[in-house]
């Protein structure tokens, strides 16, 4: 039997199957690894309406863990909807602890789709003192300008690439819509940036798209490619889901 490699994702629950845990599921299969599951929150929401949302404690979220890690080596860790910098940073303790090889993605979600916000900016320099312990983070335009605290997204994530590698998605960038930037972090000084450019201009929105892509790049760095290339391939793959029809809720199986 062929082996794949395992990876976790740690998110919300969106019953709509369009972003967080399932979508991160959906994303992992289709890039040939397996994914595991722990639910960080549950949420009342769909496509277009987001109603509340209960977090999981803690303690619940890392019992979920521990059990998965009795049965598997995970080398790679997809984080998403996280209540507060507290539970992110016991959270990747906890990882780091049982593996302290684990590479771990966040994807700083601070807005449903639907505009509700999760966090406040009250904690700014306590998420950004998680970011040594990562080895990306893929916010997009608005999550970089709240994380940082700098009006110009480029600026502020090229700062955040001294602590970790730094994907800013393009897709609310004003003026070139789609258009990617990698900052890389590295500790011999060797960091380089580069961009992406959108492959084509008949996308649609789609509810959840940014957990998509920070799934299908968690998926392809854990089948062992380099950040670049894997980023070009989770370009492809966010590309055709954006494409893959009219609806908010996009399909995987193209």
């Amino acid at each position: 039997m062929k082996s794949r490699p395992v990876v976790l994702s740690i998110a919300g629950f969106d019953p709509s199957g369009g972003a967080g845990l399932l979508a991160d599921i959906k994303t992992f299969e289709q890039n040939k690894v397996y994914g595991l599951g722990v639910v960080s929150a549950l949420t009342w929401q769909n496509e277009s309406e987001f109603e509340k949302v209960e977090w999981l404690s803690v303690e619940k979220i890392k019992s979920q863990i521990e059990i998965l890690l009795r049965k598997s080596k995970i080398e790679y860790a997809k984080i998403g909807l996280i209540e507060n910098a507290s539970t992110l940073s016991e959270i990747i303790e906890f990882l780091k602890n049982n593996n302290p090889k684990i590479k771990i993605i966040w994807d700083p979600v601070i807005k449903a789709s639907a505009g509700m916000n999760f966090h406040s900016s009250s904690e700014n320099n306590v998420w950004k003192k998680c970011l040594n312990e990562m080895f990306l983070i893929t916010p997009n335009w608005t999550e970089a300008i709240w994380l940082t605290g700098e009006i110009d997204p480029l600026k502020g994530s090229a700062d955040l690439s001294k602590l970790t590698n730094v994907y800013l998605k393009g897709g609310h960038n004003p003026d070139k819509p789609g258009y990617d930037y990698v900052f890389t972090h590295n500790s011999q000084l060797s960091a380089y940036t580069f961009s992406l450019r959108p492959k084509s201009k008949d996308v649609k929105a789609k509810h959840g798209s940014g957990c998509v892509f920070a799934a299908a790049l968690t998926a392809l760095l854990a089948r062992g490619f380099p950040l670049k290339k894997a980023s070009m391939m989770a370009k492809e793959y966010v590309t055709r889901y954006l494409t893959s029809n009219p609806t908010m809720l996009g399909f995987h199986h193209f």
